[in-house]
């Protein structure tokens, strides 16, 4: 008795397994079977169209930001002639900084401080 028990559960096993392969199967089938139809769709479709070409460069380079290599300085926002009065968005700037007149690059001094805040004189 106990012989055919084991021999059941492990017929229900098998047909599990079995069960799950062949599901497996299938799905792999209709993933290839899938693929193979977006390709057919692929070549079937038109190239995409070109576009037209792009100018050229300008002659100074062009394609940079200049303004990452200005100085910058606050922009102050305007105050009101009256306290009363109140200030319009139109009325303020667009940034909170603006082009700074003195566009020279800041150098490093000799036997000044190094960076951090060290203070030292920067010689050894």
């Amino acid at each position: 008795m106990m012989l055919i028990s084991i021999e059941m559960a492990a017929s229900d096993a098998a047909w599990g397994v079995t069960g799950a392969l062949v599901a497996g199967l299938v799905v792999a089938g209709f993933l290839v079977w899938a693929i193979r139809l977006g390709i057919k769709v692929r070549r079937r479709e038109q190239d995409p169209s070109r576009t037209s070409p792009q100018p050229p460069r300008p002659d100074r380079g062009g394609g940079h930001d200049m303004s990452a290599h200005e100085r910058r300085e606050p922009d102050e926002v305007p105050r009101a002639a009256d306290e009363s009065e109140r200030l319009t968005p139109h009325q303020l700037h667009s940034s909170g900084s603006r082009r700074s007149e003195d566009q020279s690059r800041p150098r490093w001094e000799s036997g000044s401080g190094g960076s951090f805040g060290s203070g030292g004189s920067g010689a050894s």
